[in-house]
């Protein structure tokens, strides 16, 4: 069958459904109520830089945090037998299969006031309120987030041939020497990915800060939305914010592969 037909379905679908949409978003940007060619949508984002800051912030922390649960979890999972790898990769992408909306509503019954973990520290005479906190956000963007840190360092760990750490040991390496020289760097295309998938998400979202942060800890994301659904609608504006945080992501995400392949 002829390769260009069969592409044909997919290449419809990212037409209608992600070029002609961001060719809107581009020309809101771009035009005032008129239709008039202007940059002054661009120049609402400085009223917005805390928003701004603050979400680059939390995702760089969520992501360090996701990171450093995800990496020994993976590396983990790889010393089990096939059998029990099967069984603890299904059930981290069994939360990757529960509604997103669905897993943060849980969150906020598990943090509210008189959710199950102030229950437990009252017990204990400790009141530590979570809910519209900076770490409820936090928390909220690493659950939700985890399974893909995990996923592609275990892909990458799982992949590695088991006689490179055996000639490694007969040359005489230790566990930490082989990790550093051999493991690790070898896991670097997992950890990458890991990394963009969980940093580009928390950049944008805007459920987590609103139904675990409160009006204090407002993210860009939820900006974004207030500009188009909200009570401060105001497309053009939104589509600047939005054009903007697009490709401040995507400065970040050339900086994070420059600094992991650029001096090779």
């Amino acid at each position: 069958m002829n390769l260009k037909l069969m592409s044909t379905p997919y290449l419809l679908w990212i037409t209608i459904f992600s070029i002609v949409p961001m060719f809107f978003v581009v020309y809101y940007s771009l035009t005032d109520t008129y239709g008039n060619f202007t940059l002054e949508n661009f120049f609402e984002i400085q009223n917005y830089s805390c928003a701004f800051l603050r979400s680059i912030i939390f995702s760089v922390v969520s992501t360090i945090i996701s990171f450093l649960i995800g990496y020994p979890t993976a590396y983990s999972i790889t010393k089990l037998k096939k059998k029990h790898q099967k069984m603890i990769v299904a059930l981290i992408m069994l939360q990757m299969w529960v509604s997103f909306l669905l897993t943060t509503y849980s969150l906020m019954t598990i943090m509210e006031s008189n959710g199950i973990i102030n229950i437990i520290l009252g017990i204990f005479g400790i009141d530590c309120p979570l809910i519209n906190t900076k770490s409820a956000v936090i928390i909220g963007m690493v659950y939700n987030c985890l399974p893909y840190m995990i996923l592609p360092i275990y892909s990458s760990l799982s992949k590695m041939d088991p006689k490179i750490i055996e000639a490694a040991k007969d040359l005489g390496a230790d566990k930490f020497k082989i990790f550093r020289k051999i493991t690790f760097p070898m896991s670097i295309p997992g950890v990458l990915s890991g990394i963009l998938m969980v940093f580009a998400p928390n950049m944008s979202t805007f459920i987590v800060s609103k139904m675990l942060g409160g009006n204090e800890n407002t993210l860009i994301g939820e900006i974004i939305e207030l500009k188009f659904l909200g009570v401060e609608y105001n497309p053009r504006s939104g589509s600047a914010i939005a054009i903007s945080l697009m490709f401040f992501i995507v400065l970040c995400i050339e900086i994070i592969k420059y600094c992991v392949y650029g001096r090779k």
